[in-house]
């Protein structure tokens, strides 16, 4: 006879009995058995209810034995119990995730909604920062700071909400600045190498500007009386600030000597002209309409807006010949002519003596061409202010304007240094504007001004290998439960970043500037590194492909938001969306088109 084979929780109780003597009567027995959660009969755990006869006095409810069986099933659990959770709440990874989630509710309960709401826009352009980029930079700010790096988090990473945005040309699967900042600026994707003009435009053809031109949010924001500014730590005329307020069929026509004469015949403008003429330039194209110009420009780029002549070098100038002009004209007396009571600086004294309560305007061109690397920037002659400087210093500027602003901050070197395949100064900038971006959260209320941290494209640049937690980014890839470099199938060490294409190897020791990688035609393919230190800010990391420089590359990019409107910045969408966001938030189309009305 088999026995039923009872669980450890199962209890035995006798009901009922009959004398021992009396042959014919058993002992009635209940047998109840603890289902666990999981079990065939019940998902939820519960309890069966075995009941029969005694019929061979063994004190035991035998199989053969059972005359009824019940199964009652638990409820579905809505929680765990303290004894549950104890190998969780005690986890700090557990506990961390809690009081993210517990934030998060508390941001996400803050942000207005409705539409109009935000009196200052800030939108943040990462030149070149990819999601990869983000990531290593994530983790080298954190271990900086001494951490293990992978679980810090940048400033932008505590916004509470964000998304993708899809970064091709409507020509071009792998894109450009001129044509993705002009999709952010003016919600219009457009062609490589245009700026603030359609995708009807011809590349390098000035007839078909007219009529081709787009409305950017800098000009929008211009028209409905706030006050606008862009920094860059780029060329003030390259291609991401350009968009902001310049239309041109070529990116690349930055002044008068970039032009082909039948373009400057054709009467098309050079875009360092075009920002110094954006007031009369812009209501030039509504009748009637009165502004009173940009309030903060700062970025490099000098040579664009000087004589080709000597006599006008700035203290600085590395060329023996600083401007580039072929017209003759110095548009920084220009600027000066227009606007009498602003400021032009060109160095750091001069910015730190700008009176953010008083000055009405200024138009700061801190060098020849775009400002030095991060890292670089002690070395420049007559010294540079950081982008987080630049950022506070502009929003003091601009928020005496009641009305609100409208402010464009670009990291342009991250996109420069990525192009010499120098992960140390790609890293270290976005460090940088991840500083600034800090500085505009602090500066400013989450009640009243949106901020939009994004890309306008990535690069060719991977976090590869298995190395263990906590190695250094830039180092050499050591594995899990090792202290030695791991090696590659040809036995040599390898690096965690590196670069599908580009310039290729490089070990410059300190050197800063990421630009001196370009003295040396590409070296791509592999080198021994074993004695190589690629934690230096000289090393450049090994290509696949050999090119004259890495490229850009085609994925999305990441977008973060906070503030009001900033709940639309969710899931993947064009990058000409982002637009569509900000005039949402500031009502820019609608306010601008009542002004223009009346």
């Amino acid at each position: 006879m088999k026995k039923l084979n009872l669980l450890s929780l199962a209890v035995v109780v006798a009901l009922a009995g009959c004398s021992d003597d009396d042959d014919n009567d058993y002992k009635t027995l209940v047998v109840n058995n603890t289902l666990p959660v999981g079990s065939e009969q019940c998902v939820n755990g519960g309890n069966e209810k075995l009941e029969g006869e005694d019929s061979n006095r063994n004190g035991e409810l035998d199989s053969d034995e059972v005359l009824e069986t019940t199964v009652t099933c638990n409820d579905p659990a809505t929680s765990l119990t303290p004894q549950q959770l104890v190998n969780l709440s005690t986890n700090q990874w557990f506990k961390d995730a809690k009081v993210k989630v517990a934030e998060n509710q508390d941001n996400i309960a803050e942000i207005i909604k409705e539409s109009g709401k935000a009196k200052n826009v800030i939108l943040f352009v990462g030149d070149g920062m990819g999601v990869s980029t983000v990531t290593a930079a994530r983790i080298l700010a954190g271990q900086l700071e001494g951490k293990m790096g992978e679980e810090h988090e940048l400033s932008f990473d505590t916004m509470p909400f964000s998304g993708f945005a899809k970064t091709y040309n409507v020509d071009a699967q792998t894109p450009d600045s001129a044509g993705t900042m002009t999709a952010m600026i003016s919600g219009v994707k457009t062609d490589v190498g245009v700026i603030g003009v359609d995708e009807d435009i011809e590349y390098g053809d000035c007839s078909t500007v007219a009529g081709n031109e787009l409305v950017t949010a800098t000009e929008l924001a211009e028209i409905n009386g706030l006050a606008t500014g862009i920094v860059s730590t780029a060329r003030i005329t390259h291609a991401t600030p350009a968009a902001t307020f310049a239309k041109s069929a070529n990116r690349n026509w930055e002044d008068v000597s970039d032009m082909p004469e039948d373009a400057v015949t054709g009467g098309c403008e050079d875009i360092a002209s075009q920002l110094v003429n954006f007031e009369a330039n812009l209501e030039a194209r509504f009748d009637g309409l009165d502004v009173d110009g940009l309030e903060v420009v700062m970025g490099g780029g000098r040579r664009h807006f000087l004589p080709k002549d000597a006599a006008f070098n700035s203290a600085d100038a590395v060329s023996a010949v600083e401007g580039d002009r072929t017209d003759e004209r110095n548009l920084i007396t220009e600027w000066q002519a227009k606007y009498p009571t602003g400021q032009y600086v060109m160095d750091q004294a001069g910015f730190n003596n700008l009176d953010t309560e008083t000055a009405t305007q200024v138009f700061a061109l801190f060098n020849e061409s775009h400002m030095q690397y991060e890292a670089d920037r002690g070395n420049d002659i007559a010294g540079e202010p950081s982008l987080s400087e630049m950022t506070a210093k502009a929003i003091d500027m601009l928020d005496n304007n009641d009305k609100g602003f409208f402010l464009t901050v670009e990291s342009g070197r991250i996109d420069h240094a990525h192009h010499a395949g120098n992960a140390y100064n790609a890293l270290n900038d976005t460090i940088e504007l991840s500083k600034a971006v800090q500085v505009a959260m602090d500066k400013t209320s989450i009640e009243d001004t949106l901020i939009i941290v994004t890309a306008d494209h990535s690069h060719v640049f991977t976090i590869a290998g298995y190395p263990k937690r906590g190695n250094p980014i830039l180092g050499k890839v050591v594995a899990v439960g090792s202290e030695e470099p791991s090696l590659a199938a040809d036995g040599m060490p390898y690096t965690t970043v590196g670069y599908a294409n580009g310039l290729g190897f490089r070990d410059l020791g300190d050197e800063t500037d990421a630009d001196a990688a370009y003295f040396e035609g590409p070296a791509a393919g592999r080198y021994d590194l074993t004695s190589v230190d690629t934690t230096s800010a000289g090393f450049h990391q090994e290509a696949t492909v050999p090119l004259g420089s890495e490229t850009h590359a085609g994925e999305d990019v990441g977008v973060y938001a906070i503030g009001p409107g900033a709940h639309l910045v969710t899931g993947t969408n064009e990058q000409s969306y982002l637009f569509h966001v900000m005039d949402y938030a500031a009502d820019l189309v609608k306010n601008a088109d009542a002004k223009l009305a009346n």
